[in-house]
């Protein structure tokens, strides 16, 4: 187990649950073709507000049956899209009226939400885009937003003053920490500074953008335990590194020293509900995704896009019933597990976890192997064997004398005899008891 960069926010609890839900929701689910839709179809502000902003109507959203499929998951914190890039905010924020209680929801859908996670014991985790497309006084760009391209951008840009977007920022976080009880997890999402002109605003947008400093400075002071995310484009200030959409090929360093990481992911291509897309990742593929994380001492955050109507589709949901079904077995080889000691050399076709309270080591069976799972480096270690999903022994060195002699085995390892049938569940776990 590698000891990670200090930083001030409370990652105790955060290293050993290892799994969360990302909740991509705003008015991007209606169009239903990308939460950048603005962005990639350079619609107007007024377009997209005559369009979804006054008909947005979830009348079915059930924040509880978000919450107990999360739970039945095995995900032990969520973090929800409080306001995406395109500026629309899900809780009754007294800063705007561009809010989900002006739409035909009329009220507030943020705050039943936090209440039925923290009912079910997730801890609680609030995204908060630091772009917005929406507000009139934010510094129109080159670089993302449906204005980007438009011959009119330096005229729109006219008298929109950027310290007054921060002001308004700032007292939007300020809201967030000050009125939903306890925070665990802040997200901000995200800076694009241009490092030839870091003072024009309409070139890119850094930490002068949003007065991160100071932003800091108020995080702390209101809830000094949270988690904070590493975009706000400060060098230090940050608990967790955030690669997006790709798998860290070992445990995530700074400057050569580990830090805490949690890779945040998609079950398809979009991050907010895409009825038309039909890349959905298997869930072996994101139980194995879930598993590699861990095996390098990182976490998953696993995202959905609820619908307009405030469901969560089919696909999402048989994929975290999947996943739960796993986790209800092997979920050992994750909640409090890290990566694997050195010592140990990760077999063929296979991941590592080890639990250091517990001192357990946790084969994971990409692939599972005939008869005979060969492990070097574990010989004089293990005490006993046993499969994860049905506490089944697994017999150690039993090979017979006469294969011995064809296999060739190095010295140190020890050698699993394993049951000819693959156990029938996604990924296969053996759980070894140390010495």
């Amino acid at each position: 187990m590698l000891d990670t960069m200090k930083t001030p926010g409370d990652t105790s609890w955060f290293v050993k649950d290892r799994f969360g839900l990302f909740i991509h929701w705003g008015l991007y689910s209606m169009p239903a073709r990308h939460e950048w839709v603005r962005n990639n179809e350079r619609i107007t502000n007024e377009v997209y507000d005559e369009k979804y902003f006054k008909r947005f109507e979830p009348d079915l959203y059930d924040p509880d049956a978000w919450a107990e499929a999360a739970a039945n998951a095995g995900m032990k914190y969520f973090v929800i899209t409080t306001k995406h890039h395109e500026g629309f905010c899900l809780w009754d924020s007294k800063l705007t009226d561009y809010k989900a209680p002006n739409t035909p929801a009329k009220r507030d859908l943020l705050r039943p939400m936090i209440e039925a996670f923290r009912k079910r014991g997730i801890k609680v985790g609030l995204y908060h885009s630091i772009i917005d497309w929406h507000h009139p006084q934010y510094v129109i760009d080159n670089k993302n937003g449906p204005y980007r391209e438009s011959p009119d951008r330096e005229k729109m840009n006219v008298g929109r003053d950027q310290m007054k977007y921060a002001d308004y920022l700032h007292g939007q976080v300020k809201e967030l920490l000050s009125e939903f009880g306890k925070v665990d997890i802040l997200w901000f999402d995200f800076s694009f500074p241009d490092k030839n002109a870091p003072d024009d605003f309409s070139k890119g947008k850094g930490h002068k953008a949003w007065r991160s400093e100071e932003l800091m400075s108020i995080i702390r002071k209101l809830q000094p335990h949270v988690i904070l995310d590493d975009r706000l484009d400060l060098p230090d200030g940050w608990d967790v590194k955030t690669p997006e959409q790709f798998q860290p090929r070992a445990w995530v360093t700074v400057n050569g020293q580990p830090v805490v990481w949690e890779a945040c992911q998609t079950l398809s291509g979009s991050w907010g509900y895409h009825r038309d897309e039909s890349s959905f990742r298997s869930t072996e593929n994101l139980i194995q995704t879930l598993i590699d994380c861990v095996s390098k001492g990182g976490n998953l955050l696993l995202n959905v896009g609820p619908t307009a109507r405030g469901e969560i589709d089919d696909r999402a949901l048989e994929r975290l019933r999947g996943i739960g079904d796993w986790m209800r077995r092997h979920s050992r080889s994750i909640y409090g597990c890290t990566q694997a000691p050195a010592e140990f050399k990760v077999p063929e076709g296979c991941r590592l976890t080890y639990n250091p309270e517990k001192k357990r080591l946790y084969i994971h069976c990409y692939v599972w192997p005939y008869k005979f799972l060969h492990c070097e480096g574990f010989a004089g270690k293990v005490k006993y064997a046993q499969l994860l999903n049905d506490a089944s022994e697994v017999n150690i060195n039993s090979v017979p004398e006469w294969q011995q002699h064809h296999m060739d085995i190095p010295a140190g390892t020890l050698t699993l005899v394993l049951p000819q049938v693959k156990p029938n569940v996604t990924v296969p776990v053996i759980e070894l008891y140390l010495e």
